[in-house]
């Protein structure tokens, strides 16, 4: 059951993902991926596994978004405050489709989404190009931008892999510089996973044993990732997190 007591050895093990975790967030993004299977091996289904690992990593984001929140704006036409309502929106709408999915139908979705999650982190990490300051660009109408937007946030509600790249390439594309579409789509992961923390913490698959380990290593380990920022090679552990994502996809295909 989600809420039996976990051993002692498996919650250091949890925690020390959650450190990693932690790390690949502050530098990279992407910490899901080292966070969502090692709840599945320390025996959570999928469901469980996903919505720990959202509550979990929560309040790292909380410090990522107040970190740059001088920065976010809006788009053109669209202010930032209809893109904050819209992820809203979308999160809470993503988090009860998740309620609503039974455990068996989620997971034969779990592979499909990892994999749809790793080829846009591989995508955002290794072949986006991003806009350069100064760029000219051809701004999207705001109708598309909401939409859009919203579309990723129902995504990130459900599930969440990959939601930073997916936000970094709609700013970027629409207009915004990647500075400002950087703290802007912190803000925006951290408005779409609340609604959804708030919704999951209701559920009872939730096991908060192992969601106090992992928050309290990824709370460490964003101090670290803050450290280690200019001091370890980001395409490095990048190309880590895409390798954790291919072999997950393929242990979820065929398991």
């Amino acid at each position: 059951m989600p809420t039996t007591s976990l051993p002692p050895s498996l919650l250091a093990l949890i925690a020390l993902a959650g450190l990693y975790a932690g790390i690949q967030n502050a530098l990279a993004g992407g910490g899901s991926f080292i966070t969502f299977p090692t709840l599945l091996l320390a025996g959570l289904n999928p469901l469980a596994a996903n919505m720990s690992s959202t509550i979990a990593l929560f309040p790292s984001q909380i410090t990522t978004a107040i970190a740059g929140r001088k920065l976010v704006g809006g788009v053109g036409p669209v202010p930032f405050r209809h893109l904050f309502w819209i992820s809203l929106a979308g999160g809470v709408a993503g988090a009860l489709l998740l309620l609503s999915t039974p455990v068996s139908i989620f997971t034969r979705l779990v592979p499909w989404l990892v994999l749809f999650a790793t080829s846009v982190f591989t995508w955002g990490s290794f072949f986006r190009k991003p806009r350069a300051e100064g760029e000219p660009h051809d701004a999207w109408p705001a109708p598309l931008l909401l939409m859009v937007q919203g579309g990723i946030a129902v995504y990130g509600g459900y599930f969440g892999g990959g939601i930073g790249f997916l936000m970094l390439a709609a700013l970027t594309i629409a207009g915004q510089q990647v500075r400002m579409a950087t703290a802007s789509k912190n803000v925006l992961a951290m408005t779409m996973n609340a609604s959804a923390v708030v919704i999951f913490a209701l559920s009872p698959q939730i096991n908060w044993w192992a969601v106090l380990a992992l928050g309290a290593g990824g709370i460490v380990g964003g101090v670290v990732g803050g450290w280690l920022m200019h001091r370890l090679p980001e395409k490095g552990l990048r190309a880590f997190v895409v390798l954790v994502g291919a072999v997950l996809t393929v242990w979820l295909f065929v398991r």
